[in-house]
């Protein structure tokens, strides 16, 4: 290859945008030529580090866009804390069936006992196989989407929330809700109803929930039926795991 043509060749790799090979095919040529391989075994091995690669940064991609606060998994998970939550049942959901069923997932328990945790763990584990993902909580949800409406963009906001394959809305209840953010709420989960799921953390049980949307029985109704007619509900119960020190009690070594 000459001079002018190993530059041709450089740069139409550059513009095909196929980095791995660029950086990796005159080394892996050497080897193959050591090796006496055949020509096709060379070129799978660029093709399979070009498509390593590639499907790395997309993961990395998923999670940078899925805005999670901070990176949790499953395997970080403190089992030991809880007095009661149901471990087959959660694990059972990192299997991911409810993505491609629409089956929302509801996380409900009080403060300080790991549900943002799963919920961020679950979400992650969207990310690695492929699943676009987006967490906020309910109120900046709402604050986003109340700015967009007087800004007159609500539609390009409603897309923000409505694109990804799983929505994680955390924090559902822990502040009240006034008509106008829980109309717009409701709208996020009616659009994606039997379309695409949604994992919501909250502290509030089912029966309660009037209470987070100024006690608007037939809103609530309307959003309870939709929540709930695809949904797996995991109730996690006991004491605030960031209250052990103040109640007296051992726990494990790092707060979720």
């Amino acid at each position: 290859m000459t001079p002018s043509d190993h530059a041709q060749f450089e740069g139409q790799l550059q513009r095909l945008q196929l980095h791995y090979i660029r950086g990796h095919y005159q080394t892996l040529a050497a080897k193959a030529a050591a090796q006496q391989l055949p020509h096709l075994d060379y070129l799978a091995e660029l093709i399979e580090g070009e498509a390593a690669i590639r499907e790395q940064r997309s993961i990395e991609r998923r999670i940078r866009n899925a805005r999670f606060p901070v990176l949790k998994t499953l395997d970080d998970f403190q089992w030991s804390w809880p007095k009661k939550i149901n471990r087959p049942q959660i694990q059972n959901l990192f299997r991911l069936a409810f993505i491609a069923t629409q089956t929302n997932v509801v996380l409900i328990g009080n403060v300080g006992l790991g549900k943002t945790h799963l919920a961020i763990a679950l979400g992650h584990a969207a990310c690695l196989n492929g699943h676009s993902v987006l967490f906020a909580t309910a109120v900046d949800i709402i604050n986003t989407l109340a700015a967009a409406q007087s800004a007159g963009r609500l539609k390009r906001e409603f897309h923000r929330y409505l694109k990804p394959a799983v929505l994680i809305v955390d924090e559902l209840g822990y502040l009240p809700i006034d008509k106008r953010g829980a109309d717009l709420l409701f709208q996020i989960i009616s659009q994606r109803y039997e379309r695409a799921p949604m994992v919501i953390t909250t502290n509030r049980v089912y029966k309660h929930w009037s209470q987070i949307f100024n006690n608007d029985s037939t809103l609530t109704s309307a959003i309870l039926d939709r929540v709930l007619h695809h949904a797996d509900t995991v109730v996690i119960e006991g004491k605030s795991f960031r209250m052990k020190d103040e109640i007296g009690e051992p726990g494990p070594e790092q707060p979720r």
